[in-house]
């Protein structure tokens, strides 16, 4: 009888403390008391210590949904890391597609690009290669001004283009998987994440090509279209690359 009694208490006590083991009350108070102005994100320890209470915090959400809902969230995540965030990204694969008005070309070094980056996406999100972006950032600028200088250079993508694209692809995955670090990968599911990642930025890539391709289709053969198209755009890639090796490794 007093069991009887006791037993929703005791059923209601640990509901209780699971669900408070499970909220991570520290979490919630530093982002409630940043989101309403009690705390200003000025000091470095508060802006780390509330990125990663975000971060935390995202990655419990991504824990408790179905792998479908995952699945699109990072295919979202993805196509937002090429657009509109990508900037840098955008400029090496439009670098590319200024390289050549052959599609078997293009096709070769877009593959080289894809295969590149999913290689070192994967090593260095599952932790087995890491690379400061101190590092990593600098050279994906520098990369973008090569692809640029080179079709300023050749009238056509050099042989070895592809090879030299699959080096700097290896780079830009390290690019990729710093951001995807920063989202947070659930554990549970960190194959199914980053093959969903990766099919975000294939999409967002994809985009970049189809909506440069409709830019240019009905000017393409044209016997102008080196000077004044291809050139010049490859021109203002190159130079925007530079300011961003130069702001990179000195600002």
């Amino acid at each position: 009888m007093i069991m009887r009694f006791l037993f929703p208490f005791i059923f209601l006590s640990i509901l209780c403390l699971s669900f408070r083991a499970q909220s991570h009350p520290e979490d919630e108070l530093i982002i409630r008391e940043i989101e309403e102005g009690q705390l200003e994100v000025q000091d470095q320890q508060v802006s780390a210590e509330y990125a990663a209470a975000l971060k935390r915090q995202r990655i419990r959400k991504l824990s408790a949904m179905p792998w479908y809902e995952k699945f699109f969230v990072f295919v979202k995540a993805g196509i937002e890391h090429i657009i509109p965030k990508g900037l840098d990204h955008i400029l090496f694969v439009l670098g590319l597609f200024f390289s050549s008005l052959i599609l078997g070309s293009l096709l070769w070094q877009v593959s080289a690009f894809t295969l590149a980056h999913t290689i070192t996406l994967a090593v260095a999100a599952l932790g087995i290669v890491q690379a400061p972006a101190g590092i990593v950032e600098p050279l994906i600028a520098l990369s973008i001004v090569w692809v640029a200088a080179e079709n300023c250079i050749f009238k056509e993508a050099s042989k070895w283009r592809p090879f030299v694209v699959f080096s700097f692809g290896l780079l830009h995955g390290l690019g990729f998987a710093s951001v995807l670090s920063e989202y947070g990968l659930p554990q549970g599911n960190l194959v199914p994440s980053l093959l969903a990642f990766n099919i975000g930025v294939e999409v967002g890539q994809l985009i970049v090509l189809v909506v440069a391709a409709l830019l240019v289709w009905f000017i393409r053969d044209k016997s102008w279209y080196r000077k004044r198209v291809q050139i010049p755009a490859s021109i203002m890639i190159a130079l925007v690359g530079l300011f961003w090796f130069v702001e990179r490794v000195f600002l």
